[in-house]
């Protein structure tokens, strides 16, 4: 699929095809909520398990994932080499200050064999060449437990604060592609990067923190840096062209600092959303219950070609169209005999061309979609098409927007039976040749066979 984007520089720009669009979702109406406190650094402690050694976890709006690790890589190297204790798979401890905590106070009650494995390093050699290692990790079920807990207590936390966003209508924030401001609720701002500026980071109600997320974002773009490939540049003009040409409007999924604003990243003790849709997946290719009877379709929801209304049915989108803006989709279809891929191309145009705010009967280009759209009702070009080689063309086979849905209900039936009623002229049906039947039916291979049977008989 391919999108048509307005880039941000020169005429030429504007009708340049970057990335699928996408019809913007709708935010579900919620309440109005009281504003949300800002979010202040908190600094926490990453204690040793034996002394009192400790290092400062300090958590602010912007820390990176590999901020994190580097903090704490230096109270793991403390374990490591002053008590020799290894700490299992600690990426995928939720809260590692409190896991410390916990079992800091458990080693003062019972000696640390009680609960970690003993490993001995150079075990065929010199006894005072050997060392034993501890290791801490969730084969032991207390401790198993212990991370589960914690699992469980920092996703209830990441779904309050996700509700708490999503309620929220202090929101106010600059698009960081353009000086457009928005305030109320975040979606207004995320829908308006992914419909205008071909830049998405996913649907709002999958996401949270989201006020940090649109830091880390707007810190790479001032320090001159692709959100994408994360290469460094020169200065805002060649990365913004950079971005446009390379299709690099979107985040790089690989980078594991985005993880955390991602509430799917929450949902299962050690496993990141690529294991969780890769589970999913399997689940279903698995799948042997071939019962559908439960299944119910969701709402078609189709746009209109010319303005933002949806409808639920073909039906009525179809009739809006035709009684509010004089577009009779079957009329065109029936008097011009398109094919199902004509239609297809024919809706992709007229999409196309409004977007870009241009004229799709006449292709006079105006300054904004309004524009564009007052002059199509006003010089009375509805209904008027260009020349069909003006949009039968193989590049309108890709949708202009990858979830328009009123390409999933384009009608063929006249073209079918019309293909039924013509394919005898069509195609070509040879005869058999039956112009010597009596020698075809003596030399067959079933009549000598009968008459081998009779013989034998």
């Amino acid at each position: 699929m391919r999108k048509m984007a307005a880039c941000e520089g020169g005429k030429e720009g504007q009708d340049s095809i970057l990335e699928p669009l996408c019809f913007p979702e709708q935010p579900p109406d919620v309440p109005s909520a009281p504003s949300l406190c800002s979010q202040r650094p908190r600094a926490e402690l990453l204690v040793c398990v034996f002394c009192s050694e400790s290092t400062p976890l300090l958590q602010t709006d912007v820390l990176l994932q590999t901020d994190v690790l580097l903090q704490t890589d230096v109270l793991l190297k403390h374990l490591l080499l002053e008590h020799k204790l290894v700490i299992a798979d600690v990426r995928l401890i939720a809260d590692l200050p409190r896991y410390l905590l916990y079992w800091k106070g458990r080693f003062l009650e019972q000696p640390v064999t009680d609960f970690c494995s003993v490993i001995k390093t150079n075990s065929t050699g010199p006894v005072e060449k050997q060392d034993e290692y501890f290791l801490l990790c969730d084969i032991l079920p207390e401790d198993r437990l212990l991370r589960e807990k914690l699992q469980q207590k920092r996703l209830e936390e990441v779904l309050e604060q996700q509700q708490r966003e999503r309620d929220d209508t202090s929101f106010h924030r600059v698009c960081m592609f353009c000086s457009e401001e928005f305030s109320g609720n975040r979606s207004s701002l995320l829908n308006h990067m992914a419909r205008e500026h071909s830049f998405s980071i996913g649907l709002p109600d999958n996401i949270v923190y989201c006020n940090e997320f649109l830091d880390t974002l707007q810190s790479k773009l001032d320090n001159l840096q692709c959100l994408y490939c994360e290469k460094t540049f020169r200065d805002k003009t060649t990365l913004k062209d950079h971005m446009r040409k390379k299709a690099h409007r979107r985040i790089n999924a690989s980078n594991h600092d985005y993880d955390r604003f991602y509430v799917i990243n929450y949902l299962e003790l050690g496993k990141t959303w690529e294991e969780v849709q890769s589970e999913d997946d399997r689940e279903l290719v698995d799948e042997e219950d071939d019962d559908w009877s439960d299944w119910r379709a969701h709402p078609v929801s189709a746009v209109c070609l010319f303005c933002d209304h949806q409808s639920d049915t073909m039906e009525q989108i179809y009739s809006h169209m035709k009684d509010v803006h004089g577009f009779d989709l079957h009329k065109l279809r029936t008097d011009l005999n398109l094919r199902f891929y004509q239609q297809v191309k024919l809706v992709n145009f007229i999409r196309r061309q409004i977007h870009q705010s241009r004229c799709y009967g006449c292709q006079e280009k105006f300054e904004t979609r309004a524009d564009v759209l007052g002059h199509i009702v006003a010089e009375g070009h509805v209904m008027q098409l260009p020349e069909v080689s003006a949009w039968d063309q193989p590049q309108y086979y890709f949708p202009t927007y990858e979830n328009d849905a009123l390409l999933c209900a384009l009608s063929d039936s006249d073209q079918d039976e019309a293909g039924e009623t013509s394919h005898g002229e069509d195609v070509p049906v040879i005869a058999e040749d039956v112009s010597n039947l009596r020698a075809l039916k003596q030399s067959s291979v079933l009549n000598q066979l009968l008459k081998n049977t009779r013989s034998c008989s």
